[in-house]
């Protein structure tokens, strides 16, 4: 019993450790993220994007780039995009960048990682979305494609977009009301993954042997990482997917998840295989499914798993020639790490603390603004600005006139993935706080 407790107390504290070292890259990514989506709206994506061709590929592309690292809420804005007349590569490429290629999920990669895996994310986002190209071109498939579009077409949300310059945004309590509220939206969309991806990387950390890793992923040994056969290579490029596809964190809560594997020695394409397997885990299918239909949702299924299989693998042995294959036997473990040292990271979490109050600050400001408004027109039908419960990766308030409001999607959407993930939090925030206490007292 003492051997249990003792292993409660070091996962709890490895959970709060990895949640603290990562904070001021989740504000710094997540305040980048908001500033962007408030000056650059889904209605002027819309209109820049045409429906197909190298120009619609690289407009979704950067769209991506500077969009919402949350999958879902990925999901949502390539559906609105699809349904606007953007063709399906563009929606895709849109789809894999904002997922990939954003700016925060590249800081947390550093922190967790090396910065071969932050560049092999970033690449890989790219060769994704080439890849995706060359497949779709190949397997042409017109008649999913218009049943897709039909499918989506009853679905018509429109994006307000007021058309304020973004030099007066910027300069504006208004503009920073906004880009509030954002955030706020930001962190609504991804805490309950990063709360439950960060406790089970602490759970698996003190309780789970290496000997599962090494059964679960052949060939996977700490020291033997740059020794595996190509079969096992190969292996372990897809357990990674297939074990993600069962679970509900995304990709923000997988990284943490990410550094364990790598610590134990699986593969940099086995790593890599598991870090872009958020687009192919069962509430996206799910998802996918009730936007255009299960036929297309598996097909972007086979689509994406077939090119994240293949990218990682390539990559894996493009770095070995160029010999910056990353070896786990010659870094820093992560259970090594003094999460809480007094150190640069403490600082920048001050800050970050700062800026988040700050806000927070502004968004109740334009709560209360809205609220005001709402009073003062009692007769309008404000029910259009009701949050609308989507996957439970995303929960929508009322966002004014605020950046992309792709927050959400069909009330039926998620259901039981819903009621589970939110079980889960609640597991995971009592398992953390009573090992927290267990260790002050004990």
């Amino acid at each position: 019993m003492s051997d249990f407790l003792q292993h409660w107390q070091d996962a709890a504290l490895t959970s709060t450790g990895f949640f603290w070292s990562a904070l001021w890259a989740f504000v710094l990514g997540y305040l980048i993220s908001s500033l962007i989506q408030v000056l650059v709206t889904e209605r002027r994506m819309q209109r820049a994007m045409g429906s197909d061709g190298p120009r619609s590929v690289g407009l979704g592309t950067l769209f991506g780039f500077i969009s919402s690292s949350c999958s879902f809420a990925a999901l949502s804005t390539t559906r609105a995009l699809f349904q606007k007349g953007a063709g399906l590569v563009p929606s895709i490429a849109f789809l894999l960048a904002s997922t990939n290629l954003v700016i925060e999920l590249g800081f947390v990669i550093a922190i967790f990682l090396s910065w071969q895996f932050v560049v092999g994310e970033y690449l890989g986002g790219v060769l994704l979305i080439l890849f995706a190209w060359l497949f779709i071109r190949l397997t042409n498939p017109k008649k999913l494609i218009r049943q897709a579009r039909e499918k989506a077409a009853g679905d018509g949300d429109d994006d307000d977009d007021n058309g304020s310059d973004w030099k007066q945004t910027i300069t504006s309590r208004q503009g920073w009301q906004q880009i509030g509220q954002t955030y706020v939206m930001e962190w609504q969309m991804v805490w309950r993954d990063v709360l439950i991806g960060f406790t089970l990387a602490g759970v698996i950390s003190a309780f789970v042997p290496d000997t599962f890793f090494q059964t679960l992923f052949v060939g996977s040994g700490r020291g033997e990482a740059l020794d595996v056969r190509f079969w096992e290579v190969l292996a372990q490029t897809i357990i990674g997917p297939v074990a993600a596809f069962f679970t509900f964190i995304g990709s923000m809560g997988n990284i943490p998840l990410a550094a364990l594997l790598y610590d134990h020695g699986v593969s940099f394409a086995g790593v890599m295989a598991f870090i872009f397997s958020d687009l192919v885990v069962l509430p996206v299918l799910r998802i996918n499914a009730g936007y255009y239909g299960w036929r297309m949702a598996l097909y972007i299924l086979l689509t994406l798993l077939l090119g994240l299989v293949c990218v990682s693998l390539l990559m894996h042995y493009g770095f070995s020639m160029l010999d910056m294959l990353p070896d786990a036997a010659q870094s820093e473990s992560i259970l090594e790490r003094d999460f809480f040292a007094l150190n640069y990271g403490f600082w920048l979490n001050l800050v970050a603390v700062l800026v988040t109050l700050a806000l927070l600050g502004f968004a109740r400001q334009a709560m209360q603004g809205d609220q005001a408004g709402h009073q003062h027109h009692p007769g309008e039908d404000h029910g259009e600005d009701q949050s609308e419960s989507g996957h439970g990766h995303e929960t929508e308030p009322s966002p004014g006139e605020s950046g992309h409001q792709h927050h959400h999607h069909d009330q039926g959407s998620a259901g039981l993935g819903d009621r589970v993930l939110n079980s889960l939090v609640v597991v995971a925030f009592i398992w953390l706080v009573a090992g927290l206490l267990l260790a002050l007292i004990l």
